[in-house]
């Protein structure tokens, strides 16, 4: 069997075996067109049947959706909107399509596309995301993998919550009609199959810390997920994160990383899905600049400034904002888009975050006020990564978490990270759907993963 993309990118002539899924069907009294995609890369390929040939009558009676193998002869097409076309020699139906297909020719809207998740891959435009996905997943382990990274595993099941916000998802065998309680008359996790109380994790990278701490560069790339109640179209509840982590590496080399992390994956998708984003760039529910803004991207500087630097801007500036600025805020989406598309029309990572929103284990700065954090904003999106410079004293550690009145046990394997032969470490992580948004320029996230799940929504 050959791949229509071997065939076109190879221009290969002469006689092939290909299968695929049937777009359209032309017949004729005396020969019929087929196009077939067989989902190996965005092109089509016309097939010529002649009456007559084996198979004939049930492949130029089939319906859009069957699937169907064919052999015959590539030659150069004497039509416009191909280069190559087949002339069939034989074919034959391997799977029939009823009537009832729900992806015909005419045009659907994308809420009506993601109520048929387990169809969209054979669109073109759900093609094109997929396929793009999967060049910027390779791109990843490329990237880290020859920066010197090593790729592990962390678990999913933890009994931890890295972030601190409580939006975790619970993970239990107990009967919840049946709960045993403790002596106050709750529930008791002693009873549960781990012993103790357990989520699903929102985040890889306390564990990838401890790993760091031996293989000095490590990245963790799985599944993550949060409960959070959110309808927007940039949240889900289940999400792939990429986390690096690395031991000898201050703020400054971990923005740095991350700088060029993107600019790699930009780079990858400009050479390896050109013809994905020739076709998103032609949708209308895609900006047709999306090829501009990305080159754009690659070929610029990051511009770095401080928070407080970005709230100066921000304060002076003529622009009306929804959320007013201030100091002690995060920043949203509108200052982030702001500060790159308008003050600076450039990326930005904007560093040292006031340490009242953000994370624990955060380094803290000699002012007492700001961490040693860092967003990296890009147009059209804002944030794409987040990162910072871990906290590496053991006191001042164990300082912050009684501020924020943690509890030590849980977290002691954390602590002995420091006690044992501390070091500067750093990392970020990037949420893999939210990159894959930004190449592809699709608007919503749950139209970037094959089967999203978010807030009342596990179907599929």
């Amino acid at each position: 069997m050959t791949k229509i993309k071997d065939i076109i990118n190879g221009k290969l002539l002469g006689k092939h075996i290909i299968q695929g899924w049937v777009r359209s069907v032309r017949k004729k009294k005396k020969f019929s067109f087929v196009v077939v995609n067989d989902g190996s890369c965005q092109d089509n390929l016309q097939i010529v049947l002649d009456l007559g040939i084996p198979g004939y009558e049930e492949v130029s009676s089939s319906l859009i959706g069957a699937s169907v193998k064919i052999v015959g002869d590539i030659v150069e097409s004497q039509g416009k909107g191909q280069s190559l076309e087949m002339i069939g020699l034989e074919c034959e139906l391997l799977g029939f399509c009823d009537e009832s297909y729900p992806l015909q020719k005419k045009a659907t809207s994308l809420e009506f596309i993601r109520e048929n998740a387990h169809l969209r891959a054979r669109t073109n435009l759900f093609g094109a995301v997929f396929r793009i996905r999967n060049e910027l997943a390779k791109a990843t382990h490329d990237f880290f993998y020859n920066s010197g990274f090593y790729y592990i595993n962390t678990p999913i099941i933890t009994a931890i919550d890295a972030e601190g916000a409580g939006e975790m998802f619970n993970v239990s065998t107990l009967d919840p009609s049946n709960m045993p309680k403790d002596a106050k008359g709750n529930p008791d996790y002693s009873k549960d199959y781990f012993g103790k109380s357990t989520s699903l994790t929102v985040s890889g990278q306390l564990n990838a810390e401890c790993m760091a701490m031996g293989l000095g560069k490590v990245y963790t790339f799985g599944p993550t997920f949060r409960s959070e109640k959110s309808f927007t179209s940039r949240h889900l509840s289940e999400f792939w994160m990429v986390e690096p982590e690395a031991a000898f590496m201050d703020l400054d080399d971990v923005a740095e990383l991350g700088a060029n992390y993107i600019q790699y994956l930009i780079k990858r998708s400009l050479n390896n899905c050109k013809k994905e984003l020739d076709f998103l760039s032609s949708r209308e529910e895609i900006d047709d600049d999306l090829v501009g803004r990305l080159e754009s991207v690659l070929n610029n500087q990051f511009k770095k400034i401080t928070y407080t630097e970005a709230v100066e801007i921000l304060s002076h500036c003529d622009q009306k904002f929804e959320f007013p600025v201030q100091w002690g805020a995060e920043l949203q989406t509108e200052h982030e888009r702001f500060l790159t598309e308008v003050h600076f029309k450039s990326p930005v990572i904007v560093t040292d975050y006031p340490k009242s929103c953000k994370a624990f284990y955060m380094k803290q700065n000699t002012d007492g006020k700001t961490v040693r954090a860092m967003d990296i904003l890009v147009p059209g999106v804002g944030e794409i990564i987040g990162g910072s410079q871990r906290e590496e004293s053991l006191s001042k550690l164990k300082s912050r978490m009684a501020e924020l009145n943690m509890g030590e046990d849980q977290l002691q394997w954390y602590l002995d990270l420091r006690k044992y032969g501390s070091v500067v470490h750093s990392g970020f992580g990037l949420g893999f759907e939210r990159a894959v948004m930004y190449i592809t320029g699709m608007k919503n996230i749950r139209d970037v993963i094959p089967f999203p799940r978010a807030t009342g929504s596990a179907d599929f």
